[in-house]
């Protein structure tokens, strides 16, 4: 595991097209904000855990798009 140290407003990069920014920190909680492509599901872990999800695809999201 990699262990970063940012401030607010400082950004990290993931590959070429995915950028998370430090938006906020307040005590013990820190506010994220990413950017990914359409294609890529951002998912907090505790919702992995749930069955009931259902995810639409990046076909099923360009498609609504699209109407």
């Amino acid at each position: 595991m990699l262990v970063l140290s940012r401030k607010e407003s400082e950004k990290i990069r993931l590959g070429d097209s995915i950028v998370v920014t430090i938006v906020r920190v307040s005590g013990d909680k820190v506010r994220l904000g990413i950017e990914a492509p359409a294609d890529v599901i951002v998912l907090r872990d505790e919702l992995k855990a749930l069955p009931t999800i259902s995810l639409p695809t990046a076909e099923q999201r360009e498609l609504k798009k699209a109407a």
